[in-house]
């Protein structure tokens, strides 16, 4: 058996608080950070005087008034992963205006696009979000959906995941739509373009409620929106070749591959509660049934 010294021991103690030191306070590494500000991953676009930037620019302030609108996009394209912003809409009287959330190819012809559009409304009337989906050109895809909360008074996460399977609409977890990959069936699905993550605020009066019969109340203005926690993973382009066919991107997962039973509920539950338009059912537009409306599709 050794013995150990007064200085041995001492010496000891100090290495071993050493040691928790190193272990609880040296910083581990961050697997998905957020940048850490808003100019780090994106660009204003429109409008610089209408867009301040917030708590040292990990938030945003977007602006609607009679000079002008505003808008912002991402630094770099995308292509399939998963978007996500925090937002938080026009408080009271809205009605007129757009919060648009949305990925764009940038392409004029065959373009790729994946819609948030939030619709204003009069004041103590629901918040409705309008989605759509273009691809390889062909649009024409809106749904609308009442919100069930009130979207001003608080940050909600909306995002897009994207990948080879489907696109995924969500608010705040809940699945609001999804729009399948049935090329097997020869219909068209996004998956060769890469995408830029845009956002605006302007007015659309002419559509945007009740579609247009109810105009911006400009006494109301400045309009404002909120934006903050901007959350990009996917595969930058120009980037690493391999990056969008790479299967084990967390993204292309099993998991993420179709609803698991938790958010089919929650998705079978908006769509019976607050689904107020569905292009699939609008038999004036579409007299015949479009084919990725089928069910079982």
């Amino acid at each position: 058996m050794v013995k150990m010294t007064h200085s041995s021991t001492t010496c000891f103690t100090k290495i071993v608080l050493f040691l928790i030191l190193v272990v609880f306070f040296t910083p581990s590494p961050v697997a998905d950070a957020r940048p850490a500000t808003f100019l780090q991953d994106f660009r204003i676009t429109w409008s610089d005087s209408h867009i301040k930037q917030l708590d040292g620019g990990k938030a945003i302030q977007l602006v609607l008034d009679q000079n002008s609108g505003c808008g912002f996009a991402s630094k770099s394209q995308y292509l399939f992963g998963r978007v996500s912003m925090k937002i938080k809409l026009i408080p009271g009287d809205s009605a007129g205006t757009v919060t648009a959330f949305y990925m764009n190819s940038d392409t004029d012809q065959v373009r790729d696009e994946l819609d948030f559009e939030f619709l204003g409304n009069r004041t103590g009337q629901p918040y409705s979000v309008q989605t759509n989906v273009y691809a390889h050109g062909k649009g024409d895809r809106e749904q609308r959906v009442n919100l069930w909360f009130d979207p001003a008074a608080d940050y909600h996460t909306y995002s897009i995941l994207w990948n080879h399977h489907h696109v995924v609409f969500s608010v705040d977890e809940v699945p609001i739509r999804v729009f399948k990959n049935n090329e097997a069936r020869g219909l068209p699905f996004p998956k060769f373009q890469p995408m830029g993550v845009y956002s605006t605020l302007w007015e659309a009066d002419d559509w945007a409620t009740r579609g247009g019969l109810e105009k911006i109340d400009w006494s109301k203005a400045p309009f404002y929106a909120y934006y903050k926690d901007f959350d990009i993973e996917g595969c930058p382009v120009p980037g690493p070749r391999t990056c969008a066919s790479n299967p084990s991107n967390w993204w292309e997962g099993s998991s993420y591959q179709q609803l698991d039973p938790i958010a089919a509920r929650r998705y079978r539950w908006v769509r019976l509660n607050h689904m107020v338009y569905d292009y699939c059912t609008d038999k004036q537009r579409y007299p015949v049934t479009p084919p990725e409306c089928v069910a079982g599709i």
